[in-house]
Protein backbone atom coordinates (compact mmCIF):
# COMPACT_ATOMS: atom_id res chain seq x y z
CA UNK A 1 0.00 0.00 0.00
CA UNK A 2 1.24 3.52 -0.90
CA UNK A 3 1.13 6.54 1.27
CA UNK A 4 1.60 9.67 -1.31
CA UNK A 5 4.47 12.01 -1.03
CA UNK A 6 2.72 15.39 -2.67
CA UNK A 7 4.35 18.88 -3.12
CA UNK A 8 2.83 22.22 -3.73
CA UNK A 9 4.04 25.16 -4.96
CA UNK A 10 6.94 24.97 -6.70
CA UNK A 11 8.79 24.87 -9.31
CA UNK A 12 11.21 26.73 -7.50
CA UNK A 13 14.92 27.07 -9.46
CA UNK A 14 16.86 26.71 -5.96
CA UNK A 15 14.43 24.20 -3.82
CA UNK A 16 12.55 21.90 -6.57
CA UNK A 17 16.48 20.72 -7.15
CA UNK A 18 17.07 20.14 -3.97
CA UNK A 19 13.58 17.93 -3.26
CA UNK A 20 14.61 15.83 -6.29
CA UNK A 21 18.11 15.07 -5.13
CA UNK A 22 16.70 14.13 -1.72
CA UNK A 23 14.13 12.22 -3.26
CA UNK A 24 16.54 10.34 -5.45
CA UNK A 25 18.64 9.25 -2.67
CA UNK A 26 15.34 8.24 -0.48
CA UNK A 27 14.99 6.17 -4.18
CA UNK A 28 11.33 7.63 -4.09
CA UNK A 29 8.97 9.20 -5.99
CA UNK A 30 6.58 11.88 -5.22
CA UNK A 31 3.59 14.32 -7.07
CA UNK A 32 3.94 17.56 -7.31
CA UNK A 33 1.33 20.00 -8.11
CA UNK A 34 3.24 23.04 -9.85
CA UNK A 35 2.08 26.76 -10.33
CA UNK A 36 1.43 27.87 -13.81
CA UNK A 37 3.03 30.85 -13.47
CA UNK A 38 6.33 29.46 -11.89
CA UNK A 39 6.38 26.62 -14.16
CA UNK A 40 6.21 29.79 -16.74
CA UNK A 41 9.17 30.85 -15.94
CA UNK A 42 11.09 27.59 -14.92
CA UNK A 43 10.00 25.55 -17.60
CA UNK A 44 13.85 23.16 -17.19
CA UNK A 45 12.60 22.48 -13.87
CA UNK A 46 9.32 20.75 -14.57
CA UNK A 47 11.68 18.63 -16.92
CA UNK A 48 13.88 17.60 -14.33
CA UNK A 49 10.73 16.71 -11.88
CA UNK A 50 9.38 14.50 -15.01
CA UNK A 51 13.01 13.40 -16.62
CA UNK A 52 12.89 12.13 -12.82
CA UNK A 53 9.84 10.08 -13.02
CA UNK A 54 7.66 12.05 -10.86
CA UNK A 55 4.16 12.78 -11.61
CA UNK A 56 3.46 16.69 -12.33
CA UNK A 57 -0.11 17.74 -11.65
CA UNK A 58 -2.36 20.86 -11.26
CA UNK A 59 -2.23 23.43 -8.24
CA UNK A 60 -3.16 26.78 -10.61
CA UNK A 61 -1.77 29.56 -12.30
CA UNK A 62 -1.82 31.82 -9.89
CA UNK A 63 -1.78 30.73 -5.95
CA UNK A 64 -5.46 32.52 -5.08
CA UNK A 65 -8.24 31.15 -2.87
CA UNK A 66 -11.15 29.98 -4.78
CA UNK A 67 -13.56 31.62 -2.93
CA UNK A 68 -12.42 35.15 -3.88
CA UNK A 69 -12.57 33.98 -7.62
CA UNK A 70 -15.95 34.32 -9.91
CA UNK A 71 -16.36 31.65 -12.40
CA UNK A 72 -14.68 33.40 -15.17
CA UNK A 73 -11.96 34.52 -13.34
CA UNK A 74 -11.38 30.65 -12.17
CA UNK A 75 -12.16 29.46 -15.48
CA UNK A 76 -9.37 31.71 -16.49
CA UNK A 77 -6.90 31.38 -14.46
CA UNK A 78 -7.48 26.98 -14.56
CA UNK A 79 -7.33 26.95 -18.50
CA UNK A 80 -4.00 29.19 -18.26
CA UNK A 81 -2.60 26.82 -16.04
CA UNK A 82 -3.05 23.88 -18.04
CA UNK A 83 -2.05 25.79 -21.15
CA UNK A 84 1.48 26.54 -19.74
CA UNK A 85 1.55 22.57 -18.66
CA UNK A 86 0.89 21.55 -22.47
CA UNK A 87 3.75 21.89 -24.34
CA UNK A 88 5.90 20.80 -21.55
CA UNK A 89 4.28 17.51 -21.43
CA UNK A 90 2.26 18.01 -18.63
CA UNK A 91 -1.59 16.87 -18.93
CA UNK A 92 -2.94 17.14 -15.40
CA UNK A 93 -5.84 14.88 -14.06
CA UNK A 94 -5.68 15.46 -10.42
CA UNK A 95 -6.20 19.14 -8.92
CA UNK A 96 -5.18 20.36 -5.58
CA UNK A 97 -6.73 23.71 -5.35
CA UNK A 98 -4.48 26.81 -3.40
CA UNK A 99 -4.75 26.11 0.56
CA UNK A 100 -7.14 23.09 0.08
CA UNK A 101 -10.00 25.48 -0.16
CA UNK A 102 -12.87 25.02 -2.77
CA UNK A 103 -14.97 27.82 -4.06
CA UNK A 104 -19.20 27.59 -5.43
CA UNK A 105 -17.37 26.58 -8.84
CA UNK A 106 -14.56 24.76 -8.15
CA UNK A 107 -16.44 21.03 -8.27
CA UNK A 108 -17.95 22.51 -12.02
CA UNK A 109 -14.89 23.67 -13.36
CA UNK A 110 -12.53 20.38 -12.20
CA UNK A 111 -15.77 18.26 -13.80
CA UNK A 112 -15.50 19.97 -17.37
CA UNK A 113 -11.87 19.49 -17.42
CA UNK A 114 -11.07 15.95 -16.70
CA UNK A 115 -9.52 16.54 -13.44
CA UNK A 116 -10.22 15.02 -9.84
CA UNK A 117 -9.99 17.14 -6.81
CA UNK A 118 -7.44 16.14 -4.27
CA UNK A 119 -6.79 17.02 -0.59
CA UNK A 120 -4.42 15.90 1.96
CA UNK A 121 -4.14 13.21 4.87
CA UNK A 122 -0.94 14.40 6.93
CA UNK A 123 0.18 17.78 6.72
CA UNK A 124 3.64 18.36 7.74
CA UNK A 125 2.78 21.78 7.96
CA UNK A 126 6.54 22.68 6.72
CA UNK A 127 5.28 26.17 5.52
CA UNK A 128 5.83 27.49 8.81
CA UNK A 129 9.56 26.97 9.07
CA UNK A 130 9.48 24.17 11.51
CA UNK A 131 12.38 21.28 11.92
CA UNK A 132 11.93 18.70 9.97
CA UNK A 133 11.93 15.93 13.12
CA UNK A 134 9.21 18.37 14.32
CA UNK A 135 7.23 17.65 10.64
CA UNK A 136 7.39 14.23 10.73
CA UNK A 137 6.18 14.03 14.20
CA UNK A 138 3.11 16.24 13.12
CA UNK A 139 2.24 13.45 10.57
CA UNK A 140 3.65 10.38 11.98
CA UNK A 141 0.33 9.18 13.56
CA UNK A 142 -1.47 9.40 10.27
CA UNK A 143 0.93 7.74 8.01
CA UNK A 144 -1.28 5.06 7.19
CA UNK A 145 -2.06 3.27 3.81
CA UNK A 146 -3.81 5.37 1.10
CA UNK A 147 -2.42 8.53 3.27
CA UNK A 148 -1.46 11.54 1.58
CA UNK A 149 1.58 13.89 2.86
CA UNK A 150 1.55 17.85 2.31
CA UNK A 151 4.69 19.24 1.78
CA UNK A 152 5.96 22.07 -0.18
CA UNK A 153 9.03 22.67 -2.58
CA UNK A 154 8.42 26.34 -3.24
CA UNK A 155 7.31 29.38 -0.50
CA UNK A 156 3.64 30.06 -1.25
CA UNK A 157 1.59 32.97 -0.09
CA UNK A 158 1.44 33.00 3.69
CA UNK A 159 4.81 31.39 4.52
CA UNK A 160 6.44 31.88 7.65
CA UNK A 161 9.88 30.87 5.86
CA UNK A 162 12.37 31.52 3.87
CA UNK A 163 13.04 28.50 2.06
CA UNK A 164 12.82 24.74 2.00
CA UNK A 165 15.67 23.78 3.84
CA UNK A 166 13.49 21.71 6.08
CA UNK A 167 11.03 20.05 3.92
CA UNK A 168 14.79 18.76 2.10
CA UNK A 169 15.57 18.18 5.47
CA UNK A 170 12.67 15.70 6.05
CA UNK A 171 12.25 13.49 3.13
CA UNK A 172 15.13 10.87 4.20
CA UNK A 173 13.37 9.79 7.56
CA UNK A 174 9.70 10.38 6.10
CA UNK A 175 10.73 7.38 3.49
CA UNK A 176 12.43 5.64 5.68
CA UNK A 177 9.22 5.79 8.52
CA UNK A 178 7.06 4.77 5.80
CA UNK A 179 9.27 1.79 5.00
CA UNK A 180 9.05 0.98 8.99
CA UNK A 181 5.57 0.65 8.49
CA UNK A 182 6.33 -2.05 5.73
CA UNK A 183 4.37 0.75 3.25
CA UNK A 184 5.74 2.25 -0.07
CA UNK A 185 5.83 6.05 -0.42
CA UNK A 186 5.57 7.24 -3.71
CA UNK A 187 3.34 9.29 -6.06
CA UNK A 188 -0.61 9.40 -6.29
CA UNK A 189 -1.29 6.18 -7.67
CA UNK A 190 -3.19 6.16 -10.70
CA UNK A 191 -6.90 7.28 -10.41
CA UNK A 192 -9.73 3.61 -11.24
CA UNK A 193 -10.98 4.18 -15.50
CA UNK A 194 -14.28 6.58 -15.13
CA UNK A 195 -17.15 5.39 -16.55
CA UNK A 196 -18.76 7.20 -19.89
CA UNK A 197 -20.51 9.59 -17.55
CA UNK A 198 -18.94 9.78 -14.31
CA UNK A 199 -16.98 12.82 -13.01
CA UNK A 200 -13.75 12.73 -11.34
CA UNK A 201 -14.65 14.42 -8.35
CA UNK A 202 -15.78 12.62 -5.29
CA UNK A 203 -14.10 9.51 -7.09
CA UNK A 204 -11.77 7.95 -4.83
CA UNK A 205 -10.21 8.27 -1.27
CA UNK A 206 -7.95 11.01 -2.36
CA UNK A 207 -10.94 12.93 -4.10
CA UNK A 208 -12.52 16.20 -1.98
CA UNK A 209 -16.48 15.86 -1.87
CA UNK A 210 -18.87 18.54 -2.38
CA UNK A 211 -18.59 19.65 1.43
CA UNK A 212 -14.64 20.67 2.11
CA UNK A 213 -15.66 21.75 5.85
CA UNK A 214 -17.01 18.40 6.36
CA UNK A 215 -14.17 16.49 4.87
CA UNK A 216 -12.06 18.74 6.47
CA UNK A 217 -13.46 18.27 9.83
CA UNK A 218 -13.40 14.33 9.91
CA UNK A 219 -9.62 14.11 8.98
CA UNK A 220 -7.90 14.34 12.15
CA UNK A 221 -4.64 17.27 11.95
CA UNK A 222 -6.21 18.21 8.30
CA UNK A 223 -6.15 21.82 7.91
CA UNK A 224 -6.40 24.44 4.90
CA UNK A 225 -3.00 26.23 4.36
Amino acid sequence: MTVALTFDDGPDPVWTPRVLAALATAGARATFFVVGARAARHPDVVRAVLAAGHDVQLHCHHHVRHTLLDRAALDADTDRALATLLPLGVRPTRWRVPWGVLGRDTEAVADERGLELVHWSADTEDWDGAPAATQLTRIADALRPGAIVLAHDGVGPGALRDGCAETVALIAPLVAAVRALGLDPGPLPPPPPLSAHEPRTGRSPWALGASFSAWLGAVPGARAC
